[in-house]
């Protein structure tokens, strides 16, 4: 009979990080400053949610929280309706 396969043995793991460490925690910098609503108009506060071809950053990339990743593409997407932000990039 044929013998199973066995497991390869991989120490570095992609998604656990190595015991006796402590995973780095992204916090939302939204919760840090404390800020309520996400205002479409503050530009300068947007740019870092959007990418170089301007599509809008995942929260997994930005290390927002739920809330307000949700409050920042829909603050994005008035400052494109608004010809604040760009919808593509110039190239």
């Amino acid at each position: 009979m044929a013998q199973p396969k066995q497991r390869e043995d991989r120490s570095t793991s992609r998604r656990r990080p190595p015991l006796g460490t402590q995973p780095r925690r992204r916090n939302c910098r939204f919760c840090r400053d404390k800020v309520e609503e996400i205002d479409y108009k503050n530009i300068a506060s947007l740019r870092p949610f959007i990418s170089e071809k301007g599509k809008i950053r995942s929260r997994r990339i930005t290390g927002a929280c739920r809330r307000h990743q949700v409050q920042v593409g829909a603050a994005v997407k008035r400052a494109r309706e608004m010809a604040l932000l760009p919808y593509v990039s110039g190239n």
